[in-house]
């Protein structure tokens, strides 16, 4: 009886609680989760070329404004010598990708895909046997690559532009373009993999001409690299820690001061953005 009693009160708190909660929580009505796509933007749009940096509204009201090329970028999360962070390849594109779209005029940057392939998991190969490195079977990076793209096709751009800062991200860039460009064959959607901003060997000649001398130092690790990733965040070069230990150089190149090197660095961007640019023209017609 005292059990019975003891339930019974237990049901009428429960009963009470309930009815002073709401229905459901904020936000999660059909109203919050599926909202008028032609709705008005209720504030003015903020300046950004950054897909992730913007609002749903502000991407549509983009796309609609005629920016309808999106640029698709592939990084790394790998060992790259013992003064550079992991995100190595993903902070050049950082820098990269912001100068190349306000270049094009008419294009936005999609979120930077980090996971990519880099050696096999288990046995380890590759950037794999360094503890941080994060890798993506060829297959499933590929897969990966072509959700986005098609995603990014269903919103309303007609232009996807694939580029890539590491050489294991390459030819599963070109097999996907390859492959979307037969699916979409007659859709007015193109796919463009660009090899042309992949080309490191070209920065250093550049720099080579411009009187920049490197000598290899065995990192994994360069001028250009540094000085590009300077230009987004010191800290990802480890700039305060190399000072205090008197290691503030790159392959005999004195990185001091930081003002100069992040001058080199933003020479580097348009080096390179210059030459994508006109290779994305070449490739698209435009």
């Amino acid at each position: 009886m005292r059990i019975t009693r003891a339930l019974g009160w237990q049901v009428i708190a429960l009963a009470s609680v309930a009815l002073r909660l709401p229905a459901q929580t904020p936000g999660a009505s059909p109203a919050g989760t599926s909202p008028d796509p032609n709705m008005p933007r209720p504030v003015a749009a903020h300046e950004s070329v950054f897909l992730a940096e913007l609002m749903w509204l502000e991407v549509r009201d983009a796309i609609r404004s005629g920016k309808t090329t999106v640029i698709v970028a592939t990084g790394g999360i790998e060992m790259n010598g013992p003064y550079l962070v992991l995100d190595k390849h993903n902070v050049v594109l950082r820098a990269t990708t912001e100068a190349l779209a306000r270049k094009l005029g008419n294009a936005l940057v999609a979120p930077i895909i980090a996971f990519v392939p880099e050696g096999d998991i288990d046995p380890p190969t590759g950037h794999m046997r360094y503890p941080g490195t994060i890798s993506l079977t060829a297959d499933t990076f590929e897969r990966l690559l072509s959700d986005v793209a098609r995603s990014l096709k269903k919103h309303g751009f007609t232009r996807v532009i694939l580029i890539g800062d590491s050489g294991g991200n390459q030819a599963g860039m070109r097999a996907v373009a390859e492959r979307l460009a037969g699916e979409w064959k007659g859709s007015g959607v193109g796919i463009h993999y660009i090899p042309e901003y992949y080309d490191y060997p070209g920065v250093y000649r550049w720099l080579e001409s411009q009187g920049v001398h490197q000598v290899d130092e065995g990192y994994h690790d360069d001028f250009q690299i540094t000085s590009t990733m300077m230009t987004v965040d010191p800290l990802t070069v480890r700039m305060p820690q190399r000072i205090a230990a008197g290691r503030f150089s790159i392959n005999g190149v004195n990185l001091a001061p930081a003002e100069s090197t992040i001058a080199w660095g933003h020479r580097v961007i348009a080096w390179r953005v210059d030459r994508t640019v006109e290779a994305i023209r070449t490739a698209t017609g435009r």
